[in-house]
């Protein structure tokens, strides 16, 4: 190996270590998984633990959201291209001997990188299916059950659709939703790597009421805020940092978003959890003001989706989150490629699941994380269009 990336190397590794309490976390033990497209490769899990997928043969498969009626739906973009060919699945017909959905639906067909979906029943009693497309919000009205949409959808909201297309970066054509405190909460990345945006909307996130009225600013200067959890009277987000800063910086981050906050990009970014100024993006009222993290993973990381596992479960996962970290693209540095627990007040837990990189090769990418019991969760893979289950031994 070439000293230089020698060093390099074993930097990112004591970063590795230091931001996601590696060195703190329980032991993770191989775990043998076997795909249906003939691969087969060990994941690492606690002991207690088991890992089976339960859904395969998808394509780009992202966000989930728990319909009224108690079924799973999730998205699926398609590809890494800038599309309309992406689509929306209703799972059902769980089958717990197999651990299988003996039933896969397609809800919507022919969507523009639906990234986030959202239930919310307003006060008259009728449910709703929010969908989050690149260029538009919409709502379908929802009935327990259905296997398509029995109406038109309303448009609520329109957003940019503009940027580098995936090709040069993918500029953060994803949208993502969350609904708490009687509103609904929607991300928008930013247009750029690293830019003064032209568009109050870009690098935001924004609240309205479910009707799409009443739309504003929430808070701003968050780069790309994929990751949406609204809990116990707070929105939770994680938020994915510039690129330009190096292999060690800058961090991944997570917030519990306050209302009216600027997070300061482009013109700054958190390193150990503190925040800088971008030297490329000077301002008079520098950084020191920017507000603190939650909690904070590895350098391009990219940090996703979550989930919260309460107290009440009396589990391993009990008063944690899990957070998906889908992956950075330079390899040598192995960060993501996993997920990770993070306390309940922001101290790392360390890793849950890891291995999806292994040997140079990426055998996939957590992206979301989706509460199903005690220790028990689903989680989605949109490199190989597989969601696995995590649950205790048997």
């Amino acid at each position: 190996m070439i000293p230089s990336l020698l060093l390099v190397s074993r930097a990112a590794v004591a970063a590795t270590l230091l931001l996601c309490g590696a060195a703190f976390a329980a032991p993770l033990t191989p775990h043998p998984v076997k795909l249906d497209d003939g691969r087969s490769f060990n994941l690492n899990l606690p002991a207690d633990l088991d890992i089976v997928p339960v859904v395969q043969g998808l394509k780009r498969v992202r966000f989930f959201a728990r319909s009224p009626d108690g079924r799973v739906f999730v998205t699926d973009m398609r590809d890494l291209s800038d599309n309309k060919l992406g689509r929306v699945y209703a799972l059902d017909g769980w089958d717990e001997k197999s651990e299988r959905y003996t039933k896969v639906s397609v809800y919507l067909d022919k969507q523009r990188n639906p990234n986030s979906i959202a239930f919310h029943t307003d006060a008259a009693g009728q449910s709703w299916l929010y969908l989050a497309n690149t260029d538009k919000l919409l709502r379908y009205r929802y009935r327990n059950g259905d296997l398509k949409p029995a109406a038109v959808p309303e448009v609520l909201a329109s957003f940019p659709d503009y940027g580098l297309s995936y090709k040069y970066g993918g500029w953060h054509l994803t949208r993502t939703l969350a609904f708490g405190g009687g509103k609904l909460y929607v991300s928008v990345g930013s247009s750029c790597n690293a830019c003064v945006e032209k568009e109050d909307v870009r690098a935001a996130i924004l609240q309205m009421n479910p009707d799409g009225s009443g739309r504003r600013i929430y808070a701003s200067g968050l780069r790309n805020a994929v990751g949406l959890l609204y809990r116990d009277g707070k929105l939770f987000a994680t938020n994915q940092g510039s690129d330009h800063l190096g292999d060690l910086k800058p961090d991944e981050t997570m917030y519990v978003v306050q209302d009216g906050a600027d997070y300061g990009w482009p013109y700054c970014y958190y390193s150990n959890g503190k925040p800088l100024a971008d030297p490329k993006f000077p301002r008079k009222a520098g950084c020191a003001g920017s507000p603190k993290t939650f909690s904070f993973f590895p350098s391009h990381a990219s940090a996703l989706g979550l989930a919260w596992f309460p107290a009440a479960d009396k589990g391993q996962l009990r008063d944690e989150f899990l957070v998906a970290l889908h992956g950075a693209s330079k390899l040598s540095l192995n960060h993501g490629y996993r997920i990770v627990r993070v306390k309940a007040d922001g101290r790392s837990g360390g890793d849950l699941v890891n291995g999806f990189l292994a040997g140079g090769k990426v055998l996939g990418r957590p992206c979301d994380v989706l509460r199903t019991g005690a220790d028990s969760f689903l989680f989605t893979d949109d490199k190989s269009g597989v969601i696995y289950r995590v649950r205790p031994k048997r």
